[in-house]
């Protein structure tokens, strides 16, 4: 039994303030991660509305039909500053993949979201993260389980959502952050506290470098 899943992982950010934000800056950040994600649906759904088919989700049999995961970020869902274009972006993957799920689902397909938190070891804590703040511990402090992710973590959570475990989950998103998307802070590369470092141009310099 041949059965198709799909994880829709299209990402791209840099930190920058609205200021130090280009028109064009912006769009790619669009294109990257909404529009990429859009993409491999289109690309994808006809292998999914067939396995689907073949092999029915009904929740009394192993089946798991066809399913996509989109891979999103926190960032919209209270806003923070210096994400803006990654923030609309992201928003429009979750809409995309809720939308997903309304017209997919009578057809047997699920769609879920899954937003990952700070993640050790990842391209995007390379990138975004801070490795003096991370050395000291101050990076940990604002998530409450007080420790960044483990890539791990984030394959459970696939696991689950492509697995028998999550027949009957559709429309949804998994947050796997250790609560730091409810905790109010800076990202990353941030060296003071908010609102100072929105205050003094910090990032607006380096946006521009």
């Amino acid at each position: 039994m041949i059965l198709t899943d799909v994880s829709a992982g299209a990402a791209g950010n840099f930190i920058s303030p609205i200021s130090g934000l280009s028109s064009n800056a912006f769009k790619t950040v669009i294109d990257i991660d909404t529009i990429g994600s859009f993409n491999t649906l289109k690309a994808t759904v006809p292998e999914l509305i067939k396995s689907a088919k073949k092999n029915p989700n009904t929740g009394t049999n192993p089946s798991t039909g066809g399913r996509i995961i989109f891979i999103s970020a926190s960032f919209h869902l209270t806003g923070m500053p210096l994400q803006a274009h990654a923030a609309v972006a992201k928003a429009g993957v979750d809409a995309l993949s809720a939308t997903t799920a309304l017209e997919y689902g009578p057809r047997g397909i699920t769609s879920n979201i899954i937003t990952p938190g700070p993640i050790s070891g990842t391209e995007g804590m390379a990138r975004l993260g801070s490795r003096e703040a991370e050395g000291n511990g101050n990076a940990y402090k604002k998530v409450p389980l007080q420790r960044y992710g483990l890539v791990k973590e984030i394959a459970d959570g696939t696991i689950y959502l492509f697995s028998d475990a999550g027949n009957y989950v559709n429309g949804e998103v998994l947050v796997i952050d250790g609560g730091d998307w409810r905790s109010p802070g800076a990202p990353g590369g941030a060296t003071s506290a908010y609102p100072d470092y929105l205050l003094d141009n910090t990032f607006e310099r380096k946006s521009k470098l």
